[in-house]
């Protein structure tokens, strides 16, 4: 079978599995779970023989015409090059795991059908984004995710938080495609192809002829779907959705889009200075913003949620400073430890059975319970905080390096003051990652709040694909000699300048959240700690994990832990940025205020003003319909008299007008 087959076989496969899925669901639902992890188990393995078979060397491009347009064609068309075809082995093995989570996470959820069939729907459609080689089909791909998100998030379309969670989810994300679909367009206009390879041939000749326009545009949909500043307010409500939910869109899907999107059109968005700068602005404020952020939540899937966004400024960070081999690689990395996190936080909500959701200040003794999420979960938050030899070491480590060698003019693809907005504000996120995934360990694990009831040991399903995730997170970043191929044959490993700096403030985050904790802890008397956040039981020992957290969505999040280290490192800032620096109730008055005070003008204007002439219109004519019905007798002498009358009165008129024609 050619490469071309069975690169049509990774996206097609989950989106029959899906197909499948929902129309089984109700009849058969013995095949139900089968048509969830099969698919996507194919799937990834055909990605990883694609790979293999790509081997980083020339791209796989093959086009066939969708349909004739008269204008701008519309191929459905691969392009496969190193980018893609590890970018889709992520997609295959996260959403595996996800799925044979999900058999045991939501294993008595009576909606999990529609839920599986809509994971199988989401991984399609990302892995449509990733082979794609033409920028329409890529768009389909794009939205159906958007929609698959919304479903998803509202998975506990009880709940209010989850309805409003997947609603601004929805909104805030197609926010930013209106202006990308215009992007879209503009950009093919000057192409004049929507074929990725036409269009960098294009950028290479020099024929956009608006090329900042573009770029700004393109940026606008980047940023919604990555989470970018300003449009990254949607993620942390998303944690409304079950957390295998999250672990697919924080890790390989959704978000990993824009910044998948930006690499593969990089040379587009170089092409213009002013659009680099924006970038780079716009991925230093999204680190050092989700990372003050992270370091006042107390739901550990908002801390987590926090440093997605963080992550993904890395990426676009590297992205700013023209280097999309360290964004990409740092995609691969990040993908794995943060799918672990999540997955790894819905064991900890299994364990914990906390009416407060994931808050950290209300967990204890949940090292010696669940053993597999406390290890597997150690090796992630490491390798968050960039300690070597974890991946996150090498891959953060590879986009200082790029931001570095900008900032010097050792490289040229942007301007210099975007490799040093982009190196200071990595180096910033670097210190206070590293503090914030202590401080997540530390009340997690150690922390001193009410113990749960033991809730059993966790399904196999569960704890073994939190093993599978660990492998890449503890050693991925060891084959970064041997990727270069794959990444434009750019080198991606560290120097000892960045290598110092970074590791350096990260160990300094660490050891001052440690101690500000051991302090904070030594001063709070252990009943206290445990009194502030009392854990009511939720469901019987044998819950479902999904159904314990929709329980808990309901209820509320527990006020300040006096031994959270968070409020001692941020001090007035803790407030602010537990709210995310308030930038809802910004928009809310910006924005959605204006929104609703013109809808209740236009409700007013047509209630009062529109329907008022409408209801005059009617009586009217129902008033001159009563004249002339009055006039109906049925008499006909009648009419014969109004007939006569009204000649003899044309008459008159036709004489006094003849005479005064004849006067003048």
């Amino acid at each position: 079978m050619t490469t071309t087959t069975l690169a049509v076989l990774v996206p097609l496969l989950p989106f029959l599995g899906s197909v499948a899925g929902l129309l089984l669901g109700r009849t058969a639902p013995g095949y139900v779970r089968p048509l969830a992890v099969l698919p996507t188990v194919a799937a990834a393995v055909l990605a990883v023989v694609v790979a293999v078979r790509q081997g980083g060397g020339k791209a796989i491009d093959a086009a066939t015409q969708l349909t004739p347009t008269g204008s701008v064609p519309i191929d459905l068309a691969l392009y496969i090059d190193g980018f893609a075809a590890l970018v889709a082995v992520l997609v295959g093995v996260v959403a595996t795991c996800v799925q044979i989570y999900s058999t045991g996470y939501l294993r008595d959820d009576p909606r999990y059908p529609s839920y599986a069939a809509l994971v199988s729907l989401f991984t399609s459609a990302m892995l449509l984004v990733v082979y794609s080689g033409d920028l329409m089909v890529l768009l389909v791909g794009w939205e159906i995710m958007g929609i698959c998100s919304y479903f998803l998030v509202g998975h506990y379309w009880e709940t209010p938080e989850a309805r409003a969670a997947s609603l601004k989810a929805f909104l805030v994300t197609k926010l930013g495609d209106v202006p990308f679909l215009i992007g879209l367009f503009a950009l093919a206009t000057d192409a004049g192809t929507f074929r990725i390879t036409g269009v960098l041939g294009a950028v290479a000749r020099g024929e956009l002829d608006h090329p900042t326009v573009i770029a700004l545009l393109l940026l606008a949909g980047v940023a919604g779907k990555s989470a970018q500043f300003p449009l990254h307010t949607w993620l942390p409500d998303a944690m409304a959705g079950p957390t295998p939910v999250s672990a697919l869109i924080h890790a390989a899907t959704m978000v990993a889009a824009g910044i998948y999107f930006t690499a593969r059109l990089l040379p587009v968005f170089a092409a213009s200075a002013a659009a680099m700068t924006v970038l780079a602005v716009m991925a230093a404020i999204t680190m050092v913003g989700s990372a003050l952020a992270a370091l006042a939540q107390d739901d550990i899937k908002r801390v987590l949620a926090y440093s997605t966004i963080g992550q993904l400024g890395y990426m676009a960070g590297a992205l700013a400073v023209g280097d999309r081999g360290s964004a990409v690689f740092h995609l691969l990395s990040h993908g794995a430890f943060k799918a672990l996190l999540f997955l790894a936080a819905g064991t900890v909500i299994h364990a914990a059975g906390t009416n407060s959701l994931t808050a950290m200040s209300r967990m204890s003794g949940l090292a010696k319970r669940i053993p597999d999420a406390y290890w597997t979960m150690t090796v992630a938050l490491l390798a968050l905080a960039a300690i070597p030899p974890f991946a996150g070491f090498f891959s953060k480590e590879a986009v200082l390096v790029a931001a570095e060698h900008t900032a010097l003019g050792e490289r040229t693809v942007a301007p210099a003051g975007a490799g040093w907005t982009v190196l200071v504000a990595g180096l910033l996120t670097a210190f206070l990652t590293a503090a914030y995934a202590l401080r997540l360990w530390l009340r997690t694990f150690r922390g001193r709040g009410a113990e749960a009831p033991e809730h059993g040991r966790q399904p196999i399903a569960m704890t073994s694909v939190l093993w599978v995730l660990a492998i890449p997170s503890l050693g991925f970043g060891l084959t970064v000699t041997y990727l270069d191929d794959w990444f434009d044959g750019n080198a991606l490993t560290p120097t000892v300048t960045t290598a110092v700096l970074g590791t350096g403030l990260a160990a300094a985050g660490a050891v001052i959240t440690y101690a500000i904790w051991r302090t904070l802890a030594a001063r709070t008397p252990a009943t206290a700690a445990a009194a502030q956040a009392p854990v009511p039981h939720v469901a019987h020992p044998d819950a479902d994990a999904g159904l314990v957290e929709a329980e808990a969505l309901r209820l509320p999040h527990p006020a300040g832990d006096p031994a959270d280290p968070g409020r001692a490192l941020l001090g007035p800032l803790h407030g602010p940025a537990a709210d995310g620096f308030h930038l809802d109730a910004v928009y809310r008055k910006a924005f959605v205020r204006p929104v609703l005070a013109a809808a209740s003008l236009v409700r007013f204007l047509d209630r009062e003003v529109v329907d008022t002439y409408v209801r005059a219109a009617g009586t009217s004519a129902k008033g001159l319909g009563w004249l002339v019905r009055r006039a109906q007798t049925g008499n006909v002498q009648t009419y014969l008299s109004a007939l006569l009358a009204g000649s003899v009165v044309l008459a008159i008129v036709a004489v006094a007008l003849a005479n005064a024609a004849a006067g003048a």
